[in-house]
């Protein structure tokens, strides 16, 4: 019996032909102000974070696809944290499908974690303290300064599993995000992913930086003499964290304060606003943490991280950050309630009560 021979089949390709034109002949042609606009940066620093991420990203083609090159695996994930966007438009966009954009960007984010996080957001060393205090002081007359710390919720898709626990006081639920900044703005200290229903001073009591304070490893010794007591360094919180040696806070607001206690608050909530305005604009160029956020609780931990650190990348390149992504969010941020007075240290009241002093003595 004669064998019918049919044409050489070739060999199967696991891919679908997707269309990636505007990737590879749009954006090769887009301006400074493009780049600005889609990627949150310009194409130096976008360059800058390739040559960063490379040892972690760059892939090899096999017998079987083509990898995804390393460019446009950070600028999907770019996309995706500058936009909020789902992973379809996304893949419609790169001519990539839906697994990939979803690969793209868990892959982006542990190598940011890995590789981009230690370098840019880091325990200052003793000269960049003194560096943040005496910015601190010149911009806002408080002395021994060197960070303001704050929370901020980000919304997400409740989990299956404990999902009253991210519940928070607005309704909504979310992570939360503790960060430090110093005088500009830039984080060098976050801690994320607990529960939206835990209060703001729990979270401290977890995060890192209250165990090397309570070790005594948070900053160098250097104190200066302020109203007759020994001052060292400090951060300056709101009513929801407890009064510290190493965190202030303002006097709480009964109807009752003094002048010399009003004064201080004010010319605290000044300073203290450099925090609110780094997570305003945190947010603004990375609306991903503006919006609901339908992936895995640990990757969100993750991409907030990694948005950190792209925050102090852009910021430390000196990028332009539009006011116009600066927008109201449908989350409003929860108002966490003070905590419990027992938490209140004496050696924080009289160092609270040095430096108003100090405020009262410069009018």
């Amino acid at each position: 019996m004669a064998i019918l021979e049919g044409p050489s089949r070739r060999r199967a390709i696991w891919s679908l032909n997707r269309s990636s034109d505007w990737w590879d002949n749009y954006v090769p042609r887009y301006t400074e102000a493009q780049w600005l606009q889609h990627f949150r940066m310009s194409e130096d620093t976008f360059m800058f974070l390739c040559n960063k991420l490379r040892p972690a990203l760059q892939r090899k083609d096999t017998f079987f696809r083509e990898c995804v090159p390393l460019r446009k695996i950070v600028a999907i994930a770019l996309w995706k944290f500058a936009t909020g966007s789902d992973y379809r438009p996304i893949s419609v966009l790169f001519g990539v499908g839906i697994s990939t954009v979803a690969k793209c960007v868990k892959d982006f984010c542990a190598a940011a974690e890995a590789l981009l996080l230690p370098e840019l957001i880091h325990l200052p060393d003793e000269g960049k303290f003194r560096e943040i205090a005496s910015y601190f002081e010149s911009r806002w007359g408080l002395p021994q300064c060197v960070g303001a710390i704050d929370g901020s919720h980000i919304p997400i898709i409740a989990p299956r599993d404990f999902h009253t626990d991210y519940f928070n006081r607005k309704g909504w639920h979310s992570l939360i995000l503790q960060a430090v900044v110093d005088g500009k703005g830039l984080f060098w200290n976050v801690f994320a992913g607990l529960p939206g229903s835990m209060h703001d001073a729990r979270v401290l009591r977890l995060s890192s930086i209250w165990d090397l304070a309570s070790r005594g490893n948070l900053f160098p010794d250097h104190s200066i003499q302020i109203a007759g007591i020994d001052f060292g360094y400090c951060i300056l919180g709101d009513s929801a964290y407890p009064l510290q040696d190493w965190l202030l806070k303002p006097f709480t607001d009964t109807g009752r304060l003094t002048e010399q206690q009003l004064l201080y608050n004010k010319k605290f909530s000044r300073a203290r606003v450099v925090v609110e305005n780094a997570f305003g604009r945190l947010k603004g160029r990375w609306r991903c943490l503006l919006k609901r956020n339908d992936c895995d609780v640990s990757l969100v931990r993750s991409m907030i991280l990694t948005c950190c650190a792209l925050h102090n990348l852009c910021e430390s390149h000196g990028e332009h950050y539009d006011n116009v992504w600066t927008t109201e969010t449908e989350y409003p941020e929860p108002v966490a309630a003070p905590p419990p007075p027992q938490n209140t240290d004496v050696g924080g009241r009289a160092k609270r009560d040095a430096l108003m002093m100090h405020l009262v003595g410069q009018q």
